[in-house]
């Protein structure tokens, strides 16, 4: 090749590059200028798993969060986007740049939902809040929740994750499946009951799943923390004289399609849930406890209480004999039905 050829190829060459230069220098100035919208202004945006490109675009356009859909997407082909985008739910706020939109959807920077289970609450419960917010399909996670393999998976030693979804606040996006929600959920128990709890409960005489099973009774039983160590003490006096727990909320459970009205139709009828009639702990959990319940289990206080009555103010009257307790239910139970109140 002649050098006045290769001189004008090496011309054309640094020319391309100039103009290259200068393309993405625009897209770059372009890229970085705010949306269409107002600052705080936000819109969310889901994405379907397997969502063409194309669409993706159509979506952002379509929620006016694009000034224009050709910089846009000559952005996204620039910088590989179009492979890397994550499907999910995404909270975009419309002063959003560009180049602003496509990290957020290139990161998986998803849409957090904050989940609180509170004390107390059953699977069935917790399935329906997540449903609640869109993050699964509750007869799924109902489902699961039951599957021998998913808690095996879990190092669930029971029939059910009733009682091992720890109550707390979670931070889920959807998207997620609702076996990785168990997991998140099954794994917070697992953070939280340290191996040092469950030696001392094992120290004390229970399995992992008994010590679980007490607990989630106290949790119902009453709502006042200084009293759960009280209603331990209650509990474990009964089990080891070998005397029925006859607790109210584990009948309760057992009883499909509760209608809030407990009556003695329901304390004579059997079930494997019915602590009236069958003697020692139920065969699992009945909701979920919290530390305070857990904790209770393995430092009741030092009291010969076995019975307790509700005070209706929240609180409740212990006893150690059944004269003192019938006494105390003729108080606070059938004079005040009596009554009126």
């Amino acid at each position: 090749m002649k050098p006045p050829e290769r001189a004008r190829l090496r011309r054309l060459a640094i020319a391309a590059l100039a103009a290259t230069a200068g393309i993405l220098a625009a897209l770059w100035l372009l890229g970085s200028i705010p949306g269409p919208g107002t600052r705080g202004e936000t819109v969310t945006v889901f994405i379907p798993r397997g969502t063409p490109f194309g669409q993706v675009v159509d979506l952002l356009d379509r929620n006016g969060l694009l000034r224009s859909r050709l910089v846009f997407r000559a952005m996204a082909h620039v910088t590989n986007a179009p492979r890397r985008v994550k499907a999910g739910e995404y909270e975009f706020t419309r002063s959003m740049s560009p180049g602003e939109i496509l990290t957020k959807l290139v990161d998986g920077d998803f849409k957090k939902h904050a989940i609180t289970v509170p004390e107390g609450f059953t699977v069935r419960k917790i399935a329906a809040r997540l449903a609640a917010e869109g993050l699964v399909d509750e007869g799924e996670f109902l489902r699961l929740a039951r599957d021998p393999a998913a808690l095996g998976r879990l190092n669930i030693p029971a029939a059910s994750a009733e009682g091992f979804l720890f109550p707390d606040t979670y931070s889920f996006y959807r998207g997620l499946d609702a076996g990785a929600i168990l997991e998140r959920m099954a794994g917070r128990f697992r953070e939280k009951v340290t191996p040092e709890m469950t030696a001392k409960a094992g120290a004390q005489g229970f399995t992992l799943l008994q010590w679980v099973t007490l607990a989630s009774i106290i949790e119902k039983e009453t709502g006042l923390k200084s009293e759960m160590p009280l209603v331990a003490a209650v509990f474990r006096n009964r089990l080891k004289k070998g005397m029925p727990l006859q607790s109210d909320p584990t009948v309760i459970y057992g009883i499909e399609d509760f209608d809030g009205n407990l009556t003695r139709r329901h304390l004579e009828r059997q079930n494997p849930y019915n602590s009236y009639l069958n003697r020692g702990l139920p065969p699992g959990p009945i909701c979920s406890p919290g530390m305070d319940a857990l904790q209770a289990v393995l430092d009741p206080a030092p009291v010969r209480y076995l019975y307790f009555v509700s005070r209706n103010d929240g609180s409740h009257h212990f006893s150690e004999t059944l004269p003192e307790h019938s006494r105390a239910v003729r108080k606070y139970q059938i004079n005040r039905k009596s009554s009126g109140n």
